[in-house]
């Protein structure tokens, strides 16, 4: 094998493979006599088939088998050779050699590779964790929407128009253009006057009406409603009221928690507790992350390959051209041109690349790996969110890797946070839920 480098500019690198025509005929041969031993065939004993007819019937299917295995083989020695890491997969061009005709096999490679990746002096680490703590009046908060929750409705004997916070019985029909449409028709559905649930301008049309009065309304559904044939179309209903109720909240107390599998309701307010402090916890962790990542980010001097960072970028863009049309950029983002749009999130894109290149460094030199244990706890996880598809969900994993490569970046990212989080100087610091919920966009 004869290797010529033909290019190195930046992190980009390029050569040229050459291997002799008689050492592809060799490995053909040896290859092809393997499969003659293989073959069983009417008239010949097993492992008694000629070469030659081996050679007739697989020729081709062998030839193209050496072929892609000798530029395997032969690029991989060459990388290896130069110490060389590929940022991405490397551009194959085969040149000569591909055909059976005697010739040399020639191809040419580019490729762009990981840079030279110093890991900085982190002795200087200096983070604030904040905390914040879940106060009575949250927890409070949260028990009367649980209480809301388990409400119930009592009938309002005296007939009168529906007044928001009125509860109204309704058989409705919707129509498009005058026909039914699926999923369209109810009978005893609640609705409440002022309250959410339903596509807007449906509870508002129905305010004032009485018992036993009916009425036809129009509505329109919105841009982004679940039934696509729906979605932005105009529709009517025909509303029958049947009653009024009124909500009445159940009682916060011991007969409240026993009806959710407590014995107490001061077993009840633990759990909301501990539920609201998790939750500020994961806060926490988020911006402790965030922070250790605007640090890390003036350390990262090195180039980011360009393919990655392109890839990224592709990546996040996608998500702001579907985030554009559904009208729901970031405030900061709305009043911007494309141009500028784009050159803020490359920004962003080189800073992910460079970020979790510097990451794997640091955990490549201190042997930080993912477990099979975590692994599987991982996927377990993934699969407790399709409950009753747990089993197809597994077999989606077993028969592709690549799928439970997806878990393991965020596991290693996260263990290599844990880490730096563990070397770096870390103050506590007690703040309010609002000022826990505030986080600042990344530094670019």
């Amino acid at each position: 094998m004869q290797v010529t480098d033909t290019l190195n500019e930046g992190l980009k690198r390029g050569f040229t493979i050459t291997i002799p025509a008689a050492e592809l005929a060799e490995k053909r041969d040896a290859r092809l006599k393997e499969v003659a031993a293989n073959l069983t065939l009417p008239g010949f004993r097993p492992g008694k088939v000629p070469v030659s007819l081996a050679r007739q019937r697989h020729g081709e299917a062998v030839r193209a088998e050496v072929l892609e295995q000798a530029v395997s083989e032969s690029l991989r020695s060459a990388l290896e050779e130069r110490g060389l890491r590929p940022a991405g997969q490397p551009q194959v061009e085969l040149v000569s050699g591909q055909e059976d005709d005697g010739k040399d096999l020639e191809f040419k490679v580019e490729t762009e590779i990981l840079p030279e990746i110093t890991v900085p002096d982190l002795s200087d680490l200096s983070l604030t964790r904040l905390k914040a703590v879940a106060s009575d009046e949250a927890v409070d908060k949260i028990l009367a929407d649980v209480a809301k929750r388990q409400r119930s409705f009592e009938t309002i004997e005296e007939v009168r128009p529906a007044v928001k916070g009125d509860v109204v019985s309704v058989d409705f029909v919707g129509k498009r253009d005058g026909v039914p449409f699926d999923g369209g028709t109810a009978q005893d559905v609640n609705v409440e006057i002022g309250g959410e649930g339903f596509i807007p301008g449906f509870a508002e049309q129905i305010e004032g009406m009485k018992p036993g009065e009916e009425k036809q309304i129009t509505v329109t559904f919105p841009e982004n409603y679940g039934a696509e044939e729906l979605a932005g179309k105009e529709a009517t209903f025909d509303i029958t009221v049947k009653e009024l109720k009124k909500p009445v909240d159940a009682p916060i107390d011991d007969e409240l928690a026993k009806q959710l599998g407590f014995e107490t309701l001061e077993q009840l307010r633990d759990l909301v507790r501990k539920q609201v402090e998790g939750e500020y916890d994961q806060l926490s962790r988020l911006r402790i992350k965030r922070d250790l990542l605007d640090a890390l980010a003036t350390k990262t001097d090195f180039q980011a390959p360009q393919g990655m960072v392109d890839a990224e970028f592709q990546q996040i863009w996608q998500r702001v051209e579907a985030d554009r049309k559904a009208g729901q950029l970031d405030d900061e983002d709305k009043d911007k041109d494309e141009d500028t749009l784009r050159a803020d999130y490359r920004k962003i894109a080189e800073r992910r690349v460079k970020l979790g290149l510097l990451l794997a460094e640091i955990g490549r030199k201190n042997a930080i790996t993912v477990t099979q244990d975590e692994l599987g706890r991982a996927m377990r996880a993934e699969a407790m969110r399709y409950p009753g598809q747990e089993k197809e969900v597994f077999t989606f994993f077993q028969n592709n890797p690549q799928a439970i490569e997806s878990l393991r970046g965020p596991i290693f990212e996260n263990k290599v946070v844990d880490y730096l989080i563990e070397l770096a100087k870390v103050e506590d610091k007690e703040v309010t839920p609002e000022e826990l919920s505030d986080i600042p966009p990344a530094d670019i």
